[in-house]
Formats: C-alpha cells, structure tokens, sequence
C-alpha cells in the first residue's frame, strides 16, 4: 500500500474517568485490531499525535504497551509499523487461536443463558447485514463483539487479553488481505455454535468454533495466495 496514503482511525469522547494516554491506547489499539492501519502504512509519534489531536507523550507511551504486544513496531527513526507478516507467524496465529478460543467457548458454555443467547443471536444477525452491505470493517468488529461475549460469559476466564492480542497481530493482515479480494466468502459457523449452546454440547461448540475461525482465513488457503498478501503487507506490491 502507499506508504504515505490517508489513515482514518475511529475517534470516541473521552470519558472523564480515562487518562489521556489511557484513551490514546485503547484508540490505538482499536484501529489496529480492526485494520484500520494497515500493513506498509509508516507512522511518526508526531503525525499520530495530530490525528488524535493530543501531545506526543501519551501517544509515546501507547505506543510502547502496543509494541509489548506485539501489535505495532517502533523502528529505530522513531517510524511506527505494524509488523510483517510470515506464512509461519500466520499459521502460529492462526491455531493458537483456535486453540485457546475452543478452550474458552467450552468454559463459558456452563454460564451462558437465553438472555445472552438471544444478544448473540442479535449480533449474528447485524453481522449478516454489514456482509450483505461489503462493510468489511463492521463485519470485523461484530463478529469480535460476537466471541467477546460468548467468552465473557464465563465469570472466571483470564484467556480474553490472550485471545485480543491474537486478534490484535492479525487484524491489519486479515484486513488487507480482505480488502484485495474480488470476493470474500464469510462462511457462517454462528449458527452451528449456537445450537451447541442450546443443546449444552460443549464439543459441537468447540468444533464450530473451530471451523468459524479456520473458514474465515480460507482466503489463504493456498500458498500462493498466502505469500501474495505478504508481499502486499511488506509493501512489495501495491
């Protein structure tokens, strides 16, 4: 991509409660999720602190807990990147993810009532409408929004921050590589998972969650398609 190319990052009301720098982190770190800085795209402590319309230190220090998690890279002239992708690192992402989000949907399901039932059911359908509308970035914040709450569900999980900052590494790469597609084909396993919850089958939960995350980086299903969105990431290719 255009390494100097427009970047809108989503701006929300500070709450009085929040630092600053608390803020600046929790906008960053929710534009990295949702891919709204991309791969390629080099950023400056300075222009980001104009963005966010604030001084450089909170944004400074953000940048540091986003650099601890491995989400965004603070180059030695003082440049901010996220960081390359690699067939192996996506394929790491990739099955941790499954890993530890099978795990933490089987956990939940003791906990999981109709009342959350019925919210998931609601955000599966708003995820339908921003497909059918091709709004990419919506479709990736309602579907986190989606296995947010079917883990939070369980009162004692501690897997969340584990599962964000896997969602955190991945969202500019999944987003780019969206963006590049004449087509992209969200297969819908929600429906599968909430049968399981119905049924309190924490295996066919675990297998849906399962196929949910795998069908949704089917894009990459082949190595040439794989390696082509890496290069894109790199800033090979335009």
């Amino acid at each position: 991509m255009d390494k100097k190319s427009p970047i809108k990052i989503t701006l929300t009301e500070r709450d009085e409660s929040v630092t600053i720098t608390q803020w600046v982190y929790q906008t960053l770190r929710y534009a990295v999720m949702n891919g709204q800085i991309l791969p390629g795209r080099a950023l400056t402590i300075r222009e980001l602190a104009s963005i966010l319309d604030v001084s450089p230190m909170p944004v400074r220090e953000a940048l540091r807990q986003l650099a601890a998690e491995n989400a965004l890279e603070i180059q030695g002239n003082r440049r901010v990147m996220v960081p390359r992708m690699t067939a192996m690192k996506f394929t790491e992402l990739c099955e941790a993810r499954i890993a530890i989000e099978s795990h933490a949907a089987a956990r939940a399901l003791p906990y999981i009532d109709a009342t959350l039932l019925d919210q998931l059911r609601q955000l599966d359908r708003l995820i339908d409408e921003a497909q059918e509308q091709g709004d990419l970035e919506q479709v990736s914040i309602l579907n986190q929004n989606f296995h947010r709450a079917l883990y939070t569900a369980n009162p004692h999980q501690v897997t969340l921050p584990l599962i964000e900052s896997l969602w955190l590494q991945l969202g500019p790469f999944m987003r780019l590589a969206t963006s590049k597609l004449d087509e992209h084909y969200l297969v819908d396993r929600h429906n599968e998972a909430m049968q399981a919850i119905e049924r309190k089958d924490a295996l066919a939960l675990q297998m849906a969650i399962t196929a949910d995350i795998r069908e949704g980086i089917a894009f990459a299903g082949t190595p040439e398609l794989l390696h082509s969105f890496i290069e894109q990431s790199a800033g090979v290719t335009a």
